[in-house]
């Protein structure tokens, strides 16, 4: 299991959330560069990176500091946040970003997934983000009335390789994952499944890579002290 610790970038700052509220944003680092580049002495391969201010106006805000970190990190990156059609997701991915998360054009328009998979294959992943098991979307300011079994099988269907799950209602709260819902999801799905959301400890990373996922992101576990990110990599066992 890969373990992708996590910038997420707001007014060019790196914050961190509570369960999705943009009134919590917390600042927790100085310097998106310098985070990235502690991240990669401790031993990751990948990061995951949101564009907040993206994901609130459905366009990218944030594009140059993700594509800085991916040129000089050594890292892989992994980005969501705003990513709305085929032209900002070909600009990333020639600018050097891994793999692009579509979270709310999930919902509103797969259509765009089918074709960004079509193309560009297992680089394209979905992030699917739900509250009580309902899908949000739009910075997760939006729910809807999908559910969020409904939507990866959908996916799945559609092609997608890669799903990064949020339970929301945990996210930036340190409670844990919730590995009642990342289970469902992992045995209803062949893709691989990377848990976000509540992560706190090294029983949650043993938790998650016991189920079988294929990857855990960590946020505000590392950024509070928490969590150790090279002893949660020797842990995930990659």
């Amino acid at each position: 299991m890969i373990i992708l610790p996590a910038i997420d970038m707001k007014d060019k700052a790196c914050v961190r959330l509570v369960k999705g509220d943009y009134n919590t944003a917390c600042k927790v680092a100085e310097d998106p560069f310098e985070t990235a580049e502690t991240f990669a002495r401790a031993g990751a391969r990948w990061i995951h990176m949101v564009d907040l201010n993206g994901a609130k106006e459905a366009c990218p805000v944030n594009q140059d500091i993700f594509v800085k970190v991916a040129a000089e990190s050594g890292m892989k990156v992994e980005l969501g946040g705003g990513i709305r059609d085929m032209k900002t997701i070909e600009w990333y991915l020639s600018q050097g970003i891994s793999r692009i998360i579509l979270g709310s054009a999930a919902v509103k328009n797969p259509g765009l997934v089918k074709e960004a998979v079509k193309e560009f294959g297992s680089r394209i992943a979905v992030g699917i983000d739900a509250r009580n098991g309902m899908v949000a979307t739009e910075g997760w300011m939006e729910n809807s009335s999908v559910y969020y079994l409904e939507l990866a099988m959908e996916m799945e269907q559609a092609g997608v390789n890669t799903m990064i799950y949020t339970d929301i209602s945990r996210d930036g709260t340190l409670e844990g994952v919730n590995l009642e819902q990342l289970e469902h999801l992992n045995h209803t799905v062949s893709c691989n499944i990377i848990a976000s959301g509540g992560v706190r400890s090294l029983e949650d990373i043993k938790a998650c890579r016991d189920l079988g996922l294929y990857g855990c992101i960590c946020g505000k576990a590392l950024y509070s002290g928490k969590l150790d990110l090279k002893e949660a990599i020797e842990k995930a066992g990659g």
